[in-house]
């Protein structure tokens, strides 16, 4: 039997038999969705309480031997008198459980903080800082793995605010110009840092610059072996969302490794659906020949 169509049979049997529910392992449950849910592709759409802006998301497993590594986060959610869209990609590397705590917490931590409706920049940066202590103090169960992450919030849809750790990125497309909102943490841009903290950066000859050799990112979640060397303060960008401003991306670097900011909007504007967009988007990036996971998030405003 299909694995979707299982948990379907056995969530209508735990909602007609008491008896039955009382006997089943919920937690077994949750392990059977959880499988589903991290399958080697995923995509969906939805749409903020007016219908007016609309976003869709695709994830696709790369051809690497390991099970799928990006997470993400794509909803709107009503709270106090305010819509907040809540959007974001992680990038894990060394396992999916970094990833998957971020998925989690990241956006719950941020929005905790007691000055976010007055100082939203400074919210995020020490969520960020306080998200990545959480996961070393668990480094027990969250293993030795880590995670970029980029995260967009939209207040109400007119004010935008982008954070990002690692290289997963956030572009804007006004009048159908590709704007970049985040910045590529890489390892040779950040070597003065890595280096005053004890580390190295690697150039060996036919591979990516890495922090002691090991990380293509200078900033990230978790990796506790290498925490001393890389940063997790995230840089913080805000915009509002005018008449010119149509189109949001984020996504991993598995596909802005194989295409430009202006080549994504492109793709991303040949579609009304936001969800057949992201899906356009990683399926030219695998033709492109993208080895990695590739996970996006297209948010149409218009």
């Amino acid at each position: 039997m299909c694995l979707c169509y299982a948990i379907k049979y056995l969530s209508s049997l735990l909602h007609m038999s008491p008896v039955l529910a009382g006997l089943f392992n919920f937690s077994v449950l949750v392990a059977l969705q959880l499988v589903a849910a991290r399958s080697s592709s995923s995509t969906g759409k939805g749409k903020n309480h007016e219908g007016s802006i609309k976003y869709g998301f695709s994830l696709v497993k790369g051809k690497a031997n390991h099970p799928m590594e990006d997470y993400h986060v794509a909803k709107f959610a009503q709270i106090k008198d305010n819509e907040l869209g809540l959007f974001a990609i992680y990038d894990g590397h060394l396992g999916d459980r970094v990833p998957a705590y971020l998925q989690k917490h990241l956006f719950t931590n941020i929005l905790r903080e007691e000055e976010f409706w007055e100082d939203p920049t400074l919210s995020i940066s020490k969520a960020y800082e306080s998200t990545d202590q959480e996961i070393l103090s668990h480094s027990s169960d969250l293993g030795r793995g880590g995670s970029t992450a980029v995260t967009a919030i939209l207040i109400n849809g007119r004010r935008l605010w982008i954070a990002n750790v690692g290289d997963s990125r956030a572009v804007l497309s006004r009048k159908g110009h590709a704007l970049q909102m985040t910045t590529d943490h890489e390892p040779n841009m950040e070597r003065g840092s890595i280096e005053n903290r004890g580390g190295f950066v690697s150039n060996l000859p036919g591979d990516v610059p890495r922090v002691n050799g090991q990380l293509a990112v200078s900033r990230a979640f978790g990796d506790k072996s290498l925490k001393s060397h890389l940063r997790s303060d995230p840089d913080v960008q805000n915009a509002d969302i005018d008449v010119d401003t149509e189109i949001l991306i984020l996504a991993s670097d598995g596909l802005w490794k194989v295409m430009t900011n202006q080549d994504a909007v492109d793709i991303a504007r040949r579609s009304k659906d936001p969800q057949k967009a992201a899906k356009q988007l990683t399926a030219e990036a695998l033709k492109r020949d993208s080895k990695d996971d590739i996970s996006c998030v297209v948010v149409k405003f218009r």
